[in-house]
């Protein structure tokens, strides 16, 4: 089945107060974005879609409205209800100043169900048996008037939520896991967002790993640079200067244009003038500083700790599989190199993963347990008599 609720197009401030107003007297509200950043380092807010109460939807047009009035609902206890949060978080961000004080994402909920990374078409489809129309992935979002076609599929987008959630809600408290959920919510919530740290900006950086210190030191000083400058002029980082670019300056380390030209990745437009000046000043700054650690790896831990990682790896897709928990979010590799590298800020050392997994992992480092294999119910974890 195919169907969308009726929506109002909202363009006036004192409509779009109107509208805040309302939803500052619900318990929670469904919320989506559309958006562009390929020609921007910042994301540009394209439309808001919200959905409240009895089938009551709106989209709101954030190029002709005060959007940041948005965060006088942001800032209440009404919960809003995402699918696939991330994106739309680090939008509202940049667009609104703040996010959601209380949020449910539909996407996270349905890892702990059962569902993979469920798309929003596969949950509409399982959970409440509806098909959102479909719709160009492509679309401009800024180009107005917008189709009545563009804005039916947008008004999809929020429409069910709040059923998606009602279904999800009720399964979760049969599996006890809302506040697994809740938690996982907000370790998104508390995910930095794009452009806040260019100091950290290096490690996004292709194969940086392999860099020795010193060269990754300078490596460091020209990302932040990029970054920066991107920040300033919002423009893409790529269009600053290319990671090839980044890479070879860094092994290279250049003191003056000429070296500068002959590095790996760089042109004529980063080789002269103003912009080669910049460089150069990174790379001696790079130079004179401490260089920046990576995270943790399988080459950070110590040598005999390293087979455990294949061997948790199973046994933790294992339990996802048992638990139909998404693996990615009951652990990913990373997770599992940062426990076993004893980092304090591992998310597999506290909380529900931790209920879940710990003993188990305890028992396998230790060599009290071990895993067989049952044909038709995979691997188990048994303990070994007299470990």
């Amino acid at each position: 089945m195919t169907l969308v609720h009726p929506h109002r197009w909202v363009d006036q401030q004192a409509d779009f107060d109107a509208v805040i107003d309302e939803l500052l007297t619900q318990q929670r509200y469904a919320i989506d974005t559309e958006f562009h950043r390929e020609r921007t380092y910042y994301p540009t807010l394209a439309l808001v879609q919200l959905g409240w109460g009895d089938g009551e939807l709106v989209l709101v047009d954030p190029l002709a409205v005060d959007i940041t009035v948005l965060r006088r609902l942001f800032d209440s206890d009404v919960e809003a209800v995402f699918h696939a949060a991330q994106q739309d978080l680090d939008v509202l961000t940049h667009a609104v100043g703040a996010v959601p004080r209380a949020f449910f994402d539909t996407q996270i909920a349905g890892g702990f169900v059962g569902y993979g990374t469920p798309s929003l078409v596969s949950l509409l489809s399982a959970e409440v048996g509806v098909s959102p129309p479909k719709g160009d992935r492509l679309t401009d979002w800024l180009r107005r008037p917008l189709t009545e076609a563009q804005r039916d599929y947008a008004a999809a987008d929020v429409a069910y939520l709040i059923e998606v959630q009602d279904r999800l809600l009720a399964r979760l408290e049969a599996l006890g896991r809302v506040q697994w959920v809740s938690d996982a919510c907000e370790e998104l919530r508390a995910k930095p967002t794009s452009g806040l740290n260019p100091e950290q900006a290096w490690t996004r950086l292709k194969d940086v790993r392999g860099l020795r210190p010193r060269p990754r030191a300078v490596a460091q000083a020209i990302a932040a640079w990029r970054e920066r400058t991107a920040m300033e002029r919002n423009i893409p980082v790529r269009q600053v200067l290319p990671d090839l670019a980044i890479l070879g300056i860094s092994q290279r380390q250049p003191s003056n244009e000429k070296e500068l030209s002959q590095a790996r990745g760089v042109d004529e437009r980063f080789s002269r003038g103003k912009v080669a000046a910049q460089i150069l000043a990174a790379v001696a700054e790079g130079k004179q500083a401490e260089p920046p650690t990576v995270g943790a790896s399988n080459d950070d831990l110590e040598r005999d700790l390293r087979p455990a990682i294949a061997l948790i790896s199973a046994w933790v897709s294992q339990v996802a599989k048992s638990e139909k928990i998404d693996t990615s979010i009951l652990a990913t590799r990373a997770d599992l190199v940062a426990l076993l590298s004893a980092d304090p800020a591992a998310r597999l050392a506290r909380g529900w993963r931790s209920e879940l997994l710990g003993e188990g992992i305890n028992h396998l480092l230790s060599g009290t347990a071990a895993l067989t294999f049952e044909r038709g119910s995979g691997l188990r974890l048994v303990e070994l008599p007299n470990a």
